[in-house]
């Protein structure tokens, strides 16, 4: 075991908090590179980032998402981005701030294409077969959904901005979803964001038009095929308390969009 700054060791498996998303990994691997930031951090040598949160896992205030590359890289030795990886600007910042000369180097040197290691794995891959706007892409399904209501004003007057939507929710394929909407795409819910070929419905969006939500659907080529919604209040009976007009005009909506 490693002695940390307060003098206590650290265990040989540690829990992470990173930007509130939570990590376990081995002690060994965050100590792989020892002039590292987090080589300096768990062998006690950097002594004003050791901090933990309400649980007593040990918080880094960092990128939570980007982090899983982070680790990737100190197990493995090598960077293995997934295809459409669009925030590789992002990853080389958080390999800077955890001074990673070797990942900053993997991440600057590999063109924005398909390449592969001696090994096999693609390296920083961005999918070339066709273009993002080509309507003759891979043909697929996405689905668009949102929860909604109305904003109303005093004495019920309704609001200047009227339609109030939480989140888009999207679902599909992987690749697909990628390709669409690009940095638009929240990922952060996702369970497993390694595999490209699956299928997901945790995916949502970053903002909360869908007009323009529906911009990139028709400029990459897919098509309105189907839609459904409730009704006003479609959850039935509401509880005391919380039968508040905006509450009355709840709906959610689904909007189907397919490319040939």
């Amino acid at each position: 075991m490693a002695d940390g700054s307060n003098g206590d060791s650290f265990p040989e498996i540690v829990e992470l908090n990173v930007g509130g998303v939570f990590y376990t990994t081995s002690l060994s691997t965050l100590i792989k590179e020892d002039n590292s930031l987090l080589g300096q951090i768990f062998t006690g040598k950097a002594k004003n980032y050791l901090a933990k949160d309400s649980k007593g896992k040990y918080f880094i205030d960092r990128d939570g998402v980007l982090f899983r590359y982070i680790l990737d890289y100190l197990r493995n030795q090598k960077l293995v981005l997934p295809e459409n990886f669009h925030e590789k600007d992002r990853l080389k910042s958080e390999a800077e701030h955890f001074l990673l000369p070797g990942m900053v180097k993997c991440i600057t040197s590999q063109p924005a294409t398909n390449n592969k290691t001696p090994n096999g794995p693609i390296v920083n891959s961005v999918s070339n077969s066709k273009s993002t706007t080509d309507p003759s892409s891979k043909a697929g399904v996405i689905t668009l959904g949102y929860r909604g209501t109305f904003a109303f004003g005093r004495d019920g007057l309704a609001d200047v901005k009227f339609r109030k939507l939480t989140r888009i929710l999207v679902s599909g394929k992987v690749s697909l979803c990628r390709e669409v909407f690009g940095e638009s795409l929240n990922e952060s819910r996702d369970p497993d964001r390694g595999s490209i070929d699956r299928y997901t419905s945790r995916f949502f969006l970053k903002h909360t038009f869908m007009e323009q939500a529906f911009d990139l659907l028709f400029e990459n080529g897919y098509e309105l095929k189907g839609c459904c919604g409730t009704g006003t209040n479609g959850a039935g009976e509401l509880k005391p308390g919380m039968d508040s007009e905006e509450n009355r005009w709840q709906h959610y909506n689904e909007f189907i969009f397919y490319r040939h």
